[in-house]
């Protein structure tokens, strides 16, 4: 009887050290032991969007519904923050490892050095970073090869154009936004070679995407000598595409997330960047205890890169040029087209 109860208080004991000792250590791949969910204490999480904010109907809402569509379905506690202006997103991702949460997530290429700094700061903390790679273990890089969503588009862009004139409209003229340009321009080309592609960048600082007025301007200026369908990829600016679109009833694309309703019947198509899928699966990981941390890059192969449905243009388009945009993100997938990255060719 002694021996029982003896035996049971020991494995007692020994539940309540192995309980007390969890998650107090980091192993050298960068994973972190905080709880998983589902084990009790929620993972925590913070969430700090780029300087556009909230309501950018682009990258920093994706992330977002990630993030909520995570809150909803995981065992995590979510805390969201958007900085007023870039010199702040140091201090604020350093604030939110401060707190305590378990897994911080910046969204931007531009916080690539602050994050680099910061999660050198805390080791134990897990990091993640949209559109950037930062070389830390315990970061997860999470990139996308934004050039092959932006080469089908420019394909449909150069099939659909009557005036052979397009136009693109990157926030900045910066090497990460000249690789949508870019492949913008060889799609279109690819399928229609006396295609002329004019770009015109917004403003040269991180406001740019922020202007939708400045963005309609430019829209305007360039229907207005005769093209016909412009490209965007300047996040909440781009609603000043829509609004120059629906003025003009000349066509445009969108970028990021599906913005096909903005100006329905006019947004032929948008290149869809799965920032929400991203991140949602990088919480998951941290909530199961998987987190890992290395650069994650999502493509058209795997599913983070692709057009939107078209729910408002396929009848306009028509089957044959909806059939040729599947041949041509096909050769993508194969290997036999192989999309302009000027990433890849600075380096």
């Amino acid at each position: 009887m002694f021996k029982k109860v003896g035996t049971i208080l020991l494995v007692a004991l020994m539940m309540f050290v192995l309980a007390s000792c969890g998650g107090n250590g980091q192993g050298a791949s960068g994973e972190s032991g905080s709880p998983a969910a589902g084990e009790g204490q929620p993972l925590k999480v913070g969430l700090l969007t780029g300087v556009a904010g909230l309501g950018d109907k682009s990258f920093n809402d994706l992330a977002y519904e990630g993030a909520k569509k995570a809150e909803a379905e995981l065992n995590i506690q979510l805390k969201v923050v958007e900085p007023p202006d870039l010199a702040s997103t140091e201090g604020l991702l350093r604030d939110l490892a401060r707190a305590g949460n378990d897994l911080v997530i910046g969204v931007g290429f531009d916080m690539a050095e602050p994050m680099a700094k910061v999660a050198a700061e805390f080791p134990d903390t897990k990091f993640a970073i949209v559109d950037a790679t930062v070389d830390q273990p315990n970061v997860a890089s999470l990139v996308f090869k934004e050039h092959e969503g932006s080469f089908l588009v420019g394909a449909l862009a150069g099939m659909m154009t009557e005036t052979n004139k397009v136009g693109a409209i990157p926030a900045m003229d910066i090497p990460f936004l000249n690789r949508f340009t870019a492949a913008y321009e060889q799609g279109a080309k690819y399928v229609n070679p006396k295609v002329e592609v004019i770009v015109q960048p917004i403003g040269s600082d991180f406001s740019a995407f922020n202007d939708p007025a400045k963005a309609k301007s430019i829209a305007l200026a360039m229907y207005n000598q005769g093209v016909d369908i412009i490209y965007h990829a300047a996040g909440g600016s781009g609603a000043g595409l829509f609004e120059a679109a629906k003025e003009a009833k000349k066509y445009a694309i969108g970028c990021n997330s599906d913005q096909d309703y903005m100006a329905e019947g006019l947004v032929l198509t948008s290149m869809m960047k799965r920032v929400d899928v991203a991140v949602y699966n990088t919480i998951k990981e941290a909530a199961e205890g998987n987190f890992q941390g290395g650069e994650k890059v999502y493509g058209v192969a795997n599913g983070g890169i692709g057009v939107s449905e078209m729910k408002y243009t396929k009848d306009l388009i028509g089957p044959e040029k909806l059939r040729k945009l599947e041949e041509l993100k096909q050769g993508i997938i194969d290997g036999t087209i192989e999309v302009v990255d000027v990433l890849q060719s600075a380096q």
